[in-house]
């Protein structure tokens, strides 16, 4: 524990180095020439959803284009990392005592704030009962860069990032940011089709269909054939899929108060950013793309210096817990608290959203005549 906390020291102080970064090697989990899928996003306007895939001219060979496919974003991976916190697997290895758990009611449901897409931006807790004291600490952050009341609430808020757009405008810049990348790929399609067990129409069990409405209908119902050509049919990788994560220790010095008084919050955030980056998670990313380590490539962790220089860095996970664990005790972890999703503020605010609108319409409407 004493090489942890030197460590610290080290990453901590003023002329420590820039950042700590990490490079892993995956490959599907049924071998290299494998099928994967990537995420796919939403159609720009007048386009058609897909793969994000971009192309980019090989520094050796200006006429050859390699193609380059996001498998995991850097949103997705927080995603991932945030719910960590939330597991409790004994006194050893409880990861649930390192962050307050804040849990907010909303009707019949019960979200917890590690959960939450947007953190402590998120409307499920700017408009609970908590949200003026959440308010209260992006204010302060806001005006001063003192991070320690968000820490007592949302500490991987600060990890991970949180911008509070629809309020206070609090930016909090990710800590940690992880991506996975795909190299060199081949993007594929596929086609389906539905055969229904028996002929509806034919055995007068529906109306025949006599329009192309009524026939769209038995089709999205299961009553009719129902081909599906040219969808999505994930990629092959040539090259490498590669996780690239990053820890900015100078954002993590940057954190307030600034000075000894600021130390126990910069230990304390530190510590969750390492159990974050350093522990070994699975790569199950969604259906059809399970990735594994590549068994021959070693992942690489290091430490890199304002001048480039890196050194090596071993990502003992038991030893980040425990120096974590310390800290938290250090820094005291706020309290956990069950608070409920305020209705009626939630529909206030909607309300005056709509009054804008209406009223920012009127007034082109006045400019343009």
């Amino acid at each position: 524990m004493n090489a942890w906390n030197e460590l610290a020291d080290s990453m901590l102080a003023a002329d420590g180095p820039a950042a700590l970064v990490c490079r892993q090697w995956l490959m599907p989990a049924e071998g290299r020439d494998a099928v994967i899928f990537p995420p796919t996003f939403a159609a720009p306007e007048g386009g058609k959803a897909g793969y994000n895939i971009d192309e980019i001219h090989d520094r050796n060979d200006p006429n050859r284009v390699i193609r380059v496919a996001i498998i995991d974003t850097v949103g997705s991976q927080a995603n991932r990392m945030e719910p960590l916190f939330k597991r409790e697997n004994g006194r050893d290895t409880d990861y649930s005592r390192l962050v307050p758990q804040i849990e907010i009611r909303a009707g019949n449901k019960t979200v917890n704030l590690l959960d939450a897409g947007h953190r402590a931006a998120d409307a499920i807790v700017r408009f609970s009962t908590l949200g003026p004291k959440l308010q209260q600490a992006f204010d302060a952050y806001q005006e001063t860069g003192d991070a320690s009341e968000l820490a007592k609430i949302a500490p991987t808020s600060i990890v991970f990032g949180a911008w509070d757009s629809r309020g206070t405008q609090a930016k909090l810049p990710r800590l940690v940011a992880s991506t996975i990348r795909a190299y060199d790929v081949d993007e594929l399609s596929r086609s389906a089709q539905y055969n229904p067990p028996i002929d509806y129409i034919g055995l007068e069990l529906i109306e025949a269909a006599d329009s192309k409405s009524l026939l769209d209908a038995a089709s999205e119902l299961g009553f009719r054939h129902a081909p599906a050509a040219g969808t999505h049919g994930g990629i092959i990788v040539h090259g490498e899929i590669r996780r690239e994560a990053i820890l900015s220790l100078v954002g993590l010095r940057a954190l307030g108060p600034q000075g000894p008084n600021g130390d126990p919050l910069r230990r304390y955030i530190l510590g969750l950013a390492l159990v974050a980056m350093i522990h070994n998670r699975e790569h199950n990313l969604r259906q059809g793309c399970l990735l594994v380590a590549d068994p021959e490539k070693e992942t690489v962790w290091e430490l890199v210096a304002h001048d480039g220089s890196r050194t090596p860095f071993n990502p003992d996970s038991n030893a980040a817990l425990a120096f974590a664990r310390e800290a938290a005790e250090r820094f005291v972890v706020g309290e956990d608290a069950t608070v409920d999703f305020d209705v009626k503020e939630a529909n206030k605010a909607l309300q005056e959203k709509v009054q804008q609108k209406t009223n920012s319409g009127r007034g082109r409407s006045k400019r343009g005549g």
